[in-house]
Formats: C-alpha cells, structure tokens, sequence
C-alpha cells in the first residue's frame, strides 16, 4: 500500500519519475531500489493517466509519454489489442480515423470496465485535400460528427483530444480546419486539439489565429531520423516546445530497429538491460517528446511501457542523435 502511495505522490501531473528521484523517494519511504524496474511497470499497470509517466500540456494536463495508436485494421483486430494494451497498463489511445477501426475500439474501451476518467482518447479528422477556409471548415467539421458517431458505441460521449491528421494545402484551409476544431473544444466534446505533420511555419498559420495553441504535433521522429527534415531533426523538437507544443512521435521505431540505428540502440541496451527497441523509445522521452506506439502482441506491448526505470546519458543520446 505503501509503494502505490509513492509512486502515485511522486508521477504528479506534468511529472516524470527518474531513476534517481525514485531513488531518493524510495528511500525517504523505505523502499528498495534493486526492485525499481519491476515496481515501475506494476505501478504503472494501475495508474490512470494523469499520474502516468509523462509530460504537461499547454492546458495543464498530463499526456502520458507512451500512447497505442490503432492501426489499419478490421474491428475485431481494434478491439483485441485494445484490450489487451488495457491490461497491460496503456491510458493513452490513439485512435485514428485514418485506421478505419474507432468502433472497434470504442467497444473494447466500454467491455473493459476502466473508468472513463482514466483514460487519454485521442481522435482525429482528414481534411487535407480541400482548399480554401469554407470547403476545409465544412469537411473537418464533418469529420468531428464523425468522430463522436464512431466513438458512441462505446458510450464515449468526449474525446481528450482532437487532431488534425494533415494540414491543408493552404493556409486559409489550415485557419478552416483549425476553426472547426475550436468549435468542437468550445462545445466540450474535445478537452484539448492537436494537429500531425505540421511543419513550424503552418504551425504558425494556426497561431496566428491568436485562438487555441495546438498541444501535441504527431511527426515521425526517433533514433535514426537524424538526415531527415533537411538534416534538423535534431531541431523539431525545440521549434514546437517553443511554440507550446509537445511532440509525439508516430512510427517511432521504424528506424531505429535496422542498420546502424539498431546496433547502437542494442549496444547501449546492454548496460541497463533493455533492449534495442525500448532504448529507442526512451531516446525519445529523453529529448522531451513522447511517442505512440504500433504494438499488436502483448510481449511488445510490456515492453514499449517498461522504460521508465532508466533514463540516457546525455553522451547516448548525442550519440544517438546523429544517426
């Protein structure tokens, strides 16, 4: 009882428990550190969303640091892996209406028993191929019905977030779509909108409509990402957190899992006993992004979650950085 009580205490909202604040908690409790790593993914297991390992968004909310995102798969697929991330201890969802599975999902969601409270629901709207402010607004409004049609079935009644899967191919149809976006948070059905592929300047495009600041950007980033966005990935990160928004990273291990990438990630692994795969999830949450992970076995779903019992060197990650 006592352990539960710490943990929840120290994972505030915002907050991400380190290896060395566990420490000094821990034994400012009682508790022995040499089981941190197993008492990390148990606690983890129960907690809801808000105390989960994360990051506080620009709303003040906690966003936990890992995230499954369904994908392009049938209902049932939706609904079996939903449940079983549940049980393994994801709150955080993405649920995509690219993936063509919300309902699916919203019944898993319904049959698991968890408390709505408990858990991170993020939908999302494509309304990229239009072009001017009209034609974008009515389609991603539309696309936001949709949302909460797809997601009813499971008695989802809100969402916690609401994204944009890509931006218009303009900025009056990016102000189109992010206008119908703050209608959907002014009518309390989105506690929060974020956006996905937007580059710093259209990111600019939604700020300038002096409304509501995004909270997440969803970009492919990770370990291996190093040549991409004209060789400045290393940059991404800090151009949106000095905008106010937080990073996720989607496919986060598609490089980081081949060539180069994946023998640094391993060789590193080796000192904390962790394997390439969960080195390159924590390089993420270490350069201040979270990630979303495509997980479909219960094997890899325990491990993406089991990272939060170690953290990167400043030395790895800079060496990580560069591939």
């Amino acid at each position: 009882m006592l352990a539960v009580l710490a943990v929840s205490l120290a994972l505030a909202p915002g907050a991400s428990l380190t290896r060395r604040e566990f420490a000094s908690f821990a034994s400012a409790v009682g508790l022995s550190t040499s089981s941190l790593p197993a008492f990390a993914a148990a606690a983890g297991k129960t907690l809801p969303f808000a105390a989960q390992p994360g990051f506080k968004l620009n709303t003040g909310v906690n966003f936990p640091s890992a995230s499954f995102g369904l994908q392009v798969y049938d209902d049932d697929t939706a609904y079996k892996l939903t449940r079983v991330a549940l049980d393994v201890g994801y709150r955080n969802f993405f649920a995509s209406v690219l993936a063509r599975n919300q309902k699916g999902f919203a019944k898993a969601i319904k049959d698991s028993g968890v408390p709505r409270e408990d858990l991170f629901i993020c939908g999302s709207v494509l309304s990229n191929r239009v072009q001017g402010y009209d034609a974008a607004f009515k389609l991603s409004k539309r696309g936001c019905e949709e949302n909460m049609q797809a997601f009813s079935v499971g008695g989802i009644d809100y969402v916690d977030m609401i994204m944009l899967d890509y931006p218009g191919p303009d900025a009056e149809a990016i102000r189109g779509q992010w206008a119908a976006l703050e209608e959907m948070g002014t009518s309390r059905l989105s506690r929060s909108l974020a956006v996905s592929n937007f580059s710093p300047g259209q990111l600019d495009v939604v700020l300038g409509m002096k409304g509501t600041v995004p909270t997440v950007n969803q970009l492919p980033y990770g370990v291996g990402f190093g040549a991409y966005y004209g060789g400045k990935a290393a940059e991404v990160v800090a151009e949106n957190t000095k905008r106010g928004v937080l990073v996720q990273a989607w496919s986060p291990l598609r490089k980081a899992l081949s060539g180069d990438a994946k023998k640094a990630c391993a060789q590193i692994g080796e000192k904390y006993g962790k394997s390439a795969a969960q080195v390159g999830l924590r390089y993420i949450v270490d350069t201040g992004a979270t990630f979303t992970t495509q997980t479909q076995t219960k094997k890899h779903f325990e491990e993406d979650l089991n990272i939060f019992d170690f953290e990167l060197t400043s030395d790895e990650v800079a060496a990580l950085a560069k591939l």
